[in-house]
């Protein structure tokens, strides 16, 4: 009885389709986590927002999607609203699933951050007779993005493996076309080994990229030494 199949694992480990799929894996990720940053930033704000016609829906979303699964949310936004007469491809559900799911949990990373900055320095630059979005471009902002850096960059790991949920709505990604293989050439074992080296090859990748920027982000925050000052 044949065990492993050293033969096919390689020829898996380089196949085109398994490469789409990884592809597929790797923009879906970056096209959610940009979406998802801009509608955390605009929830963000909300919640902090003093007024409850404002920062109440903000709670509510984050509630939400937060405290429901992303398959159940996928499958609502596939199959439940085309009920309602509002449907979306597969890639679409994909983004648009990923995309609000993620916003929810960046959302309270950026609030956090952002109730970070120590609000002396706020009320300093208001007595300098800054506006309010100056403060917030170059005061507050540059300070929260070094804080959240890092459980930003842990979002990005996260998503990257997260996506493999999509698979349940047929998105043709790394996980959907392992399946595929594996209905096709029953190598369970050889497949499934080759999926998680691509998932394990791009989340090294990436947080080799994250420390780079949380170096910079600290090199930027340093004093400036005397030599050059």
């Amino acid at each position: 009885m044949k065990i492993w199949d050293w033969a096919g694992f390689f020829e898996y480990l380089v196949s085109p389709y398994i490469l789409a799929g990884a592809w597929a894996t790797l923009w879906l990720t970056a096209v959610s986590m940009v979406c998802g940053l801009a509608l955390g930033f605009v929830l963000a704000l909300m919640r902090r927002s003093q007024l409850r016609l404002i920062s109440t829906p903000a709670g509510l979303y984050i509630w939400l999607f937060r405290g429901t699964p992303l398959l159940v949310q996928l499958i609502v936004i596939y199959t439940g609203l085309p009920q309602l007469g509002i449907k979306f491809g597969v890639v679409q559900s994909a983004l648009i699933g990923l995309s609000l799911n993620e916003a929810a949990y960046l959302a309270e990373i950026i609030r956090a951050g952002i109730g970070a900055v120590p609000p002396g320095q706020v009320r300093a630059a208001r007595a300098l007779g800054m506006r309010e979005r100056q403060i917030m471009r170059y005061i507050v902002l540059p300070q929260a993005l070094r804080i959240v850096l890092p459980p930003l960059g842990n979002s990005v790991n996260g998503l990257l493996k997260t996506t493999s949920i999509t698979s349940v709505i047929s998105m043709e990604e790394l996980l959907r076309r392992t399946q595929v293989l594996i209905q096709e050439q029953f190598e369970v074992l050889e497949l499934f080994s080759v999926a998680a080296l691509y998932y394990l090859a791009m989340t090294t990748a990436w947080q080799l990229v994250q420390r780079q920027l949380e170096r910079y982000a600290d090199r930027s925050d340093a004093p400036p030494t005397a030599a050059g000052a």
